[in-house]
């Protein structure tokens, strides 16, 4: 029996890691890995005791994207399966785009076509200085398409059109230039940035964390008049929320929140 191409790791501040497992085929995507990874991020999702979720690959490389051999199957599939293989793909890219904690990438390594749909769903990404990203896409006359969305909202149309149609690599420097990862550290120091990313992240009211990705997520087709109702109800729940009271009076109090103690 093969082993799971997703591996979970939970400690006791509730940040769940979840590590891209098959080093062997630098971490690619298959239809096994990704139905793994959408199960898993359906169930944490419903885990009030989560509190942010790190997604990581094992070995020297986040994510080289679509796996050879799954392309050499799909080569062969009929129009319907091909269809439906491309749904779960994007079902779960909306799932990390949609999980309801913050979400961190750490990038361990190269990023390529899948695995760069991968970062940009991700609330947050820090980068190893190794990293490299890519879409290669065309080199094989396919499109990029399942993760256009995603990498699109992360850095534009204007940047999409040029990398999308060369291929070209960039290295994780150019990558924090475009907005893909907020920030690139020495590869030794990863983990140690990845913690104070997080230290950051469990500062916050953990219902206010969710309340705020879910407003950003709801304004993105919201009009004017829309936007506005969103926002003024927004900031009326959160203040009359158990939380929102717990940390205006810790705040005024001069002590640590619940959530933090």
């Amino acid at each position: 029996m093969s082993e799971a191409p997703v591996r979970l790791e939970r400690d006791a501040q509730g940040v769940v890691t979840l590590t891209l497992d098959r080093p062997a085929r630098r971490n690619a995507f298959d239809d096994v890995l990704i139905t793994a990874l959408r199960d898993a991020l359906d169930h944490l999702g419903g885990d009030p005791t989560v509190r942010a979720l790190v997604l990581t690959g094992a070995g020297s490389a986040f994510s080289a994207g679509a796996d050879l051999d799954w392309m050499r199957r799909a080569a062969e599939f009929q129009m319907v399966e091909n269809l439906a293989d491309a749904r779960a793909l994007e079902a779960m890219l909306a799932a990390l785009d949609t999980f309801p904690r913050p979400t961190l990438a750490r990038v361990n390594g190269p990023a390529i076509g899948g695995g760069v749909g991968l970062v940009a769903a991700c609330d947050i990404a820090v980068a190893s200085e190794r990293a490299v990203f890519a879409m290669r896409e065309v080199r094989l006359g396919l499109v990029p398409a399942v993760v256009a969305p995603f990498v699109r909202r992360a850095i534009g149309e204007r940047v999409c059109r040029r990398l999308f149609a060369t291929a070209e690599r960039i290295d994780a420097g150019e990558a924090r230039r475009l907005g893909l990862v907020h920030e690139v550290v020495a590869d030794a120091a990863l983990d140690q940035a990845v913690d104070a990313m997080l230290e950051q992240l469990l500062a916050g009211g953990p219902e206010a964390l969710a309340a705020t990705k879910a407003l950003l997520i709801d304004l993105r087709h919201a009009t004017f008049d829309e936007t506005a109702d969103r926002t003024t109800r927004a900031i009326a729940e959160r203040r009359a929320s158990a939380e929102g009271r717990e940390g205006i009076a810790a705040f005024l109090e001069k002590r640590e929140p619940s959530w933090k103690t």
